[in-house]
């Protein structure tokens, strides 16, 4: 049976998923081989094939990961006992945030989406609607209420924010003059007052 941690305690998963997220980043999905993945986290292909049944389910679970820690944080900021504006700019600011801590990860998976099957395509597409649909009640949330405008569908409001979101790692550079923090603010900002009354 493969082992679960190195000799540093990192679980093997993690360290296939670094080194191939590492190597997308680097060569593209399509010109990075397995051998070379396992090559880079330091295990075997039957270690690989434990714990993910193929190169594609590496690429599927480098987006998920993201979008796991993106909707638990949302539905966090959504939950949460706060004016609706202050709801959505936190998670409007958080998306932001988080995508550019994991630049590569949204890239690759942007880059690389049309190299998943029809059925694990489907399923990413489900979950990115459920974080879309969250976000966007939010909108609707504030539109019922008054606080912001409704003379802009929610839809259209939502499909602005994360059009920008989703370009982040076509412009965004770390060595840059905006932190991730500030990008955020500005992003989220512009949201607001789209949806000001």
């Amino acid at each position: 049976m493969a082992r679960t941690t190195d000799g540093n305690g990192m679980p093997v998963p993690q360290r296939l998923l670094a080194a191939a997220t590492r190597l997308f980043a680097e060569q593209g999905y399509g010109s990075t081989s397995v051998q070379e993945i396992v090559e880079a986290a330091g295990v075997t292909k039957g270690a690989l094939y434990h714990y993910f049944g193929s190169k594609e389910d590496l690429l599927q679970e480098v987006y998920a990961r993201v979008l796991r820690l993106q909707q638990e944080r949302l539905d966090a900021f959504a939950d949460a006992d706060e004016p609706v504006e202050r709801r959505l700019r936190a998670a409007a600011a958080d998306v932001v945030v988080t995508t550019i801590e994991n630049l590569d990860d949204a890239a690759i998976f942007f880059r690389s989406m049309h190299h998943l099957s029809p059925e694990k395509n489907k399923q990413v597409r489900a979950e990115r609607r459920r974080y879309h649909e969250r976000f966007r009640a939010l909108v609707e949330e504030g539109q019922r209420s008054g606080v912001f405008t409704s003379a802009t569908p929610a839809d259209l409001v939502v499909d602005y924010h994360f059009g920008s979101v989703h370009h982040l790692s076509t412009w965004y550079r770390p060595d840059g003059p905006l932190t991730p923090q500030q990008v955020a603010g500005h992003l989220a900002d512009l949201l607001l007052r789209a949806l000001r009354p």
